[in-house]
């Protein structure tokens, strides 16, 4: 079984229907009016992203990967249900990454409801140079270490230098390509074999360079005179 199902694309009809799109929030009018140009003007606004159109107008170049399509199951009074769980991410290779879970009785709404998930929980990361043996100052990898942590996976991700490649799982890897990172070396430990909860531990640490006090420190390459 491949570590990833095939790019697919589900939703090109609702991409089609951009133009006939009639917003229902404040953010999606201003993004209709061209009033908002960009996804990090609507993140700066610190509201929740509820049209999954806002994101197919500002992020046109959105790619997804099927990680994991499992079976899950609930009790009830009456009998056991069964479902499907897709877990999808989606990013633009430029600094963009989101990752969204969708149910249904069958695959393909399951996979549809993934695709709305993660356009509703995208985030924006800061791509830079953290490597002490670099120093280059482009955008290949990430600025700081960080690490994360979901149920029993744990994940840290350390810049690496430009060229390394990216040293992890398929589903780490796959998260972090979509992102944008193109060199990084990566230490996870745990139930690493869930792919759900390696994937989210993934995201998380990525995510967690938002948190930092003073972002715009790591926007400038630190340069060590020889």
């Amino acid at each position: 079984m491949p570590n990833y199902y095939p790019h697919r694309r589900e939703d090109e009809d609702h991409r089609s229907n951009l133009a006939e799109w009639k917003p229902r929030t404040k953010i999606g009018t201003m993004v209709k009016n061209g009033e908002i140009t960009t996804i990090e003007q609507v993140f700066a606004l610190g509201k929740p992203v509820k049209e999954v159109e806002i994101i197919d107008s500002l992020l046109p170049t959105l790619e997804d990967k099927v990680i994991e399509i499992a079976s899950v199951q609930r009790m009830t009074k009456n009998n056991r249900k069964q479902k499907y769980r897709a877990t999808v991410i989606m990013g633009d290779k430029n600094g963009h990454i989101g990752i969204g879970v969708g149910k249904d009785v069958e695959v393909k709404p399951s996979i549809q409801g993934g695709i709305k998930d993660a356009k509703q929980h995208m985030i924006s990361i800061e791509l830079g140079c953290g490597s002490w043996e670099c120093n280059c100052g482009t955008r290949h990898s990430l600025p700081l270490i960080t690490k994360s942590k979901c149920g029993s996976a744990e994940i840290i991700l350390k810049p690496a230098p430009r060229g390394a490649g990216i040293a992890a799982s398929a589903t780490v890897r796959a998260v972090l390509e979509l992102a944008g990172v193109k060199d990084m070396w990566t230490f996870s430990r745990g139930r690493t074999r869930d792919k759900y909860n390696i994937a989210l531990a993934t995201f998380n640490a990525l995510k967690s360079l938002n948190q930092l006090k003073n972002p715009e420190s790591i926007k400038k390459p630190i340069v060590v005179q020889a």
